[in-house]
């Protein structure tokens, strides 16, 4: 029995909860085209016959704009030093930039393995792989590197032989049947997060957070009560859209993962509120989950 945890690290949008997904064979992080997607540490569990592997998939590591950002970096640094073996993802397709240096300035800082994952190799040529790995192998004394595409689940094996070569523990912290930590509550909040960053546009992803207020289990349904909490009006406008129109299709879209999810019926009860500069606001960020990590 081999087992460790890993954290997943890089820049925001390189692909490392499509990643997570991949690897645990269910969606246990959302997905979206928008950078700083991932808002908390969300622990996938990997299990086989004779392994245990605890992902940690992190905020994207980025210049902060606001208190939110802080904290999300917080959370990605607090990642690095808690996890056994680091997994560093970069998107192959984009060229390194002062982004990726200063994620390997603070890889740097700590003292344990560091695979280096080239992600989205399937939208590049053998050479231009050969030349990405060659890029990358000077710049930090990686482990190993792994090119792999997590969307087209390609070199997955590959990475999980890979990693198990480095597990230090022996033990299984959680179920053998478990995908990940986060309660149910969390995960249908974040299904409708996905849905609204989907379908809207830039300005509208980074202001929203979602929260579960309230759930009734019935015996064949469940009633599900989400707010949509916006920091501005005129974002509150674009969520619910014209006659409600888009905050119908926000629900429409969340009912069905919901289900799927679920396994039951689903009725789902959507409201959007608007909290001012919530993402400033310690209070706020307290209330809605974004604890800051103290070490």
């Amino acid at each position: 029995m081999h087992s460790g945890f890993v954290g997943l690290i890089g820049r925001p949008n390189v692909g490392k909860s499509t990643l997570v997904n991949a690897i645990i064979g269910k969606k246990v992080a959302i997905t979206t085209s928008k950078p700083q997607t991932t808002r908390n540490i969300i622990q996938g569990i990997y299990n086989d016959s004779d392994t245990q592997i605890v992902f940690l998939d992190t905020p994207g590591i980025h210049k902060p704009n606001h208190k939110l950002g802080e904290v999300l970096n917080k959370q990605a640094y607090y990642s690095m030093e808690d996890a056994d073996i680091l997994l560093f993802l970069v998107d192959a397709t984009v060229p390194f930039g002062k982004g990726d240096q200063f994620v390997i300035d603070k890889i740097k800082q700590v003292e344990k393995p560091v695979i280096l994952v080239l992600n989205k190799i399937d939208k590049l040529t053998r050479e231009e792989i050969m030349n990405k790995i060659l890029e990358y192998k000077d710049l930090y004394e990686f482990k190993e590197i792994v090119p792999l595409s997590a969307l087209k689940k390609k070199n997955i094996e590959e990475l999980l032989k890979t990693i198990k070569g480095y597990l230090p523990d022996t033990v299984r912290y959680y179920g053998e049947s478990d995908v990940t930590n986060r309660s149910l509550e969390f995960m249908m909040a974040e299904i409708v997060r996905e849905k609204v960053m989907n379908l809207t546009e830039e300005e509208v992803p980074h202001s929203l957070t979602c929260i579960t207020t309230q759930v009734e289990v019935g015996k064949t349904s469940y009633t599900i009560y989400i707010d949509i909490i916006v920091d501005r009006d005129a974002l509150k406008k674009i969520v619910i859209g014209k006659g409600g129109a888009m905050i119908k299709e926000i629900g429409i879209r969340s009912r069905k993962d919901l289900e799927e999810l679920l396994g039951k019926n689903v009725y789902l009860n959507l409201r959007c509120k608007t909290v001012k500069n919530w993402r400033d606001k310690e209070k706020y960020l307290q209330e809605y989950g974004f604890r800051e990590i103290e070490k």
